[in-house]
């Protein structure tokens, strides 16, 4: 039997997720500041840096980026010259992970676009293909980022998505609310995508995740 719960994911961060002073500094300086608490949480950025330098990443696009958390785990894991484009629809969400970015020692390696990410993303098609595409944006677009991503990721590239379990209530076939149904159907299509090989991380709140192999 499966067996995961708060403990197991502490005694994970502990050893292997353990968070630095620009983590903190970024989290804590993001609640200070009026940012939503809703970033990954530690043990799913060290998936996803691991996940960034297994498959050898250079060309990486985040689609959310809040305060900057998810975009630090992401950039450390990029591969020697690698470089993360991460989109933000509110310009002061953009200004305050800048200075994070900054902070951490990574503003040569993270470029920020302010605007729609659905516009950006439009754009961003003739700069590619990328290599990893992670997203955690407002849910009603998740499967126009799926359907994003499945054409402008390379042949190998991975796609990760967060919020997958929406704590717990993506198990709700009675009364799910809106985005609990956006994502249960997206989880739903990237199981049945055959150019993906895909599964969820059970982590946190879950991550989707897929390698393109066609």
């Amino acid at each position: 039997m499966t067996f995961y719960n708060h403990e197991i994911s502490k005694y994970i961060t502990g050893l292997f997720a353990l968070q630095d002073t620009a983590l903190i500094h970024t989290l804590q300086d993001s609640a200070q500041r009026g940012l939503p608490a809703i970033s990954i949480q530690p043990e799913e950025g060290r998936f996803l840096q691991f996940l960034v330098r297994a498959s050898g990443a250079r060309r990486v696009i985040e689609i959310g980026t809040l305060g900057g958390y998810s975009g630090i785990w992401i950039a450390r894991g990029l591969a020697p010259g690698g470089k993360l484009i991460t989109l933000e629809k509110e310009p002061f969400h953009a200004r305050v992970a800048e200075q994070h970015f900054a902070l951490a020692g990574l503003a040569d390696r993270i470029e920020v676009r302010v605007g729609e990410a659905l516009r950006s993303l439009a754009s961003l098609a003739a700069e590619g293909p990328f290599d990893f595409v992670f997203i955690d944006a407002e849910k009603p677009d998740y499967p126009s980022y799926f359907e994003w991503a499945l054409v402008n990721l390379r042949v190998g590239g991975v796609m990760a998505a967060h919020n997958a379990f929406r704590k717990g209530d993506i198990l709700n076939r009675v009364d799910p609310e809106e985005n609990t149904r956006i994502l249960q159907d997206f989880n739903q299509r990237a199981s049945r995508e055959p150019r993906l090989i895909s599964t969820i991380y059970p982590g946190g709140d879950g991550m989707l995740v897929g390698v393109k192999i066609a």
